[in-house]
């Protein structure tokens, strides 16, 4: 038996490598950078860093209506299973690529009836007759990946599948904070509705002083009527309240896989809900933290070693090919020892000409890699952009609170004494109206500035990367899961 050596395989390949020189690959390379840290003005403080945030980061807030809420929405979004079901279909594409990389086995059974041609290689008695043949073999490939082609598709196909379960977990931190600003809007509406019931029992009080002022002849008609214009005027507040109350239902409730429940959400208080504090900096690990960066970066990884692929292509292809097993015309005789039949030996392919072919397809993956950085920086400065937004929305919502505050402290007592005053026959009722219009404007306001607080901290969250971290890689993902995920100040990705 004849065997090529392991010299003969190795010569093989370096002669092919150097006929493969004439395929050029010059001229083609990716021009876009990542930006890193210190471009987007982010510096590396540790005293003032914000903490990581927990996975369940809306327990801070207090609320056990709000922790249902999003127990129930993460447990039935057809959003979250669609990005699982991606996130399966990009692991099983890993499985392939890695299969590539091992050894190939087959086994092979063919049992055939035919008519043997009569002026073919065949003589007589098979000329012209009928017979079976049968062949029962074993075949066995391997291709050496010397150029690392398959290595490269493997780790293509490692990254989209990291990308794809940081985009599961973006949809997931998208979810809970949909879920958590919707019911905070609710719970906005129906201390806005408090408001405009309180504001419609203080008119009919108000009503009441002024029928009995006419009655004992101390009022005219005049302000009897204007009392009773405002009754109209409370009750429409109240009812367009109540039917945006509606419709956040509607959408908390499709949020959280129940539409059309016929159970009517009641939402805490707003006093009742605790704030999160937050840092007022932007951390230099902003970008690690949020999982829609995290599936940008893992895009450019993936993007990467399709270049690098494409560019293996250039380089000769070089499989160790086996055979063993019997063949025989007549089925009596294929088991016997002479049917035996065996082969061993390498397969070598390389390009010589494709017109241009492989240039075209490097030219290609060198975009996708370009557009996946520039999609990538556009995804960081957004981040940044959302972070700085966020954090500058609440800075001033505290500020517009305490101001606030001082205000309808003040709109009080200048009601109080205006009703006081109206009471004692020493005042008209138009003060006593434009007194209330000022408390009931910063009765609203108080409730809208204090949701306003409850939903931005739930978009800062969200921004902060809302609790994301990398779950636990699959052993085929980890090493590139660790790798890919350290940040530092001086490089958002090493």
């Amino acid at each position: 038996m004849a065997l090529v050596s392991a010299a003969s395989v190795l010569a093989a390949g370096l002669i092919a490598t150097g006929i493969s020189g004439c395929a050029d690959m010059s001229g083609i390379a990716p021009q876009a950078s990542l930006r890193d840290a210190p471009s987007l003005g982010l510096t590396a403080n540790p005293a003032q860093a914000q903490a990581p945030l927990a996975a369940e980061w809306w327990r801070d807030f207090g609320d056990e209506t709000l922790n249902a809420l999003e127990a129930k929405a993460l447990a039935s979004s057809p959003s979250l299973k669609l990005a699982q079901a991606r996130l399966a279909r990009a692991q099983a594409a890993t499985e392939v690529a890695n299969a590539a990389t091992l050894p190939q086995l087959n086994g092979q059974v063919d049992l055939t009836r035919q008519r043997y041609t009569a002026n073919g290689l065949y003589p007589p008695p098979l000329a012209g007759a009928m017979a079976n043949s049968g062949t029962a073999q074993l075949s066995a490939s391997w291709e050496v990946d010397f150029f690392g082609k398959n290595r490269a598709a493997l780790d293509a196909a490692l990254g989209s599948a990291n990308a794809a379960q940081a985009d599961a977990q973006a949809a997931r931190v998208l979810l809970a904070s949909q879920v958590a600003r919707t019911y905070f809007q609710l719970v906005r509406l129906n201390e806005q509705a408090g408001v405009a019931r309180r504001t419609l029992a203080q008119r009919e009080e108000t009503l009441k002083l002024v029928r009995d002022r006419v009655n004992a002849g101390l009022d005219t008609r005049l302000e009897l009527r204007q009392s009773e214009g405002g009754l109209p005027e409370a009750r429409l507040q109240l009812e367009a309240v109540q039917e945006q109350m509606t419709l956040t239902r509607h959408a908390l409730n499709a949020l959280i896989g129940e539409p059309n429940s016929a159970k009517a959400l009641v939402p805490s208080a707003q006093s009742a809900i605790k704030s999160i504090v937050m840092t007022p900096v932007i951390p230099a690990d902003l970008l690690g933290r949020r999982a829609d960066i995290a599936a940008a970066r893992w895009r450019v990884e993936a993007a990467s070693s399709d270049v690098a692929n494409a560019k293996t292509q250039f380089y000769p292809n070089l499989n160790l090919v086996a055979f063993a097993g019997f063949s025989s015309i007549g089925l009596g005789q294929l088991l016997n020892a002479g049917s035996q039949q065996w082969g061993v030996g390498p397969a070598l392919r390389l390009p010589i000409f494709d017109a241009g072919r492989l240039r075209a397809n490097l030219r290609g993956r060198a975009a996708d890699l370009d557009a996946a950085v520039e999609s990538y920086n556009a995804a960081v400065i957004d981040a940044v952009r959302d972070v700085a937004d966020q954090v500058a929305s609440t800075q001033a919502i505290a500020r517009q609170q305490a101001e606030q505050a001082a205000a309808q402290a003040a709109a009080e007592s200048a009601y109080d004494i205006a009703v006081q005053r109206y009471r004692a026959g020493l005042g008209n009722y138009l003060n006593v109206l434009s007194a209330e219009t000022s408390v009931l404007a910063q009765r609203r306001l108080a409730v809208d500035l204090a949701g306003r607080a409850l939903e931005t901290q739930v978009a800062l969250v969200r921004a902060l990367g809302g609790g994301y971290a990398p779950d636990a890689s699959p052993d085929a993902t980890k090493k590139v899961a660790d790798s890919a995920h350290s940040i530092s100040a001086n490089g958002l990705f090493n």
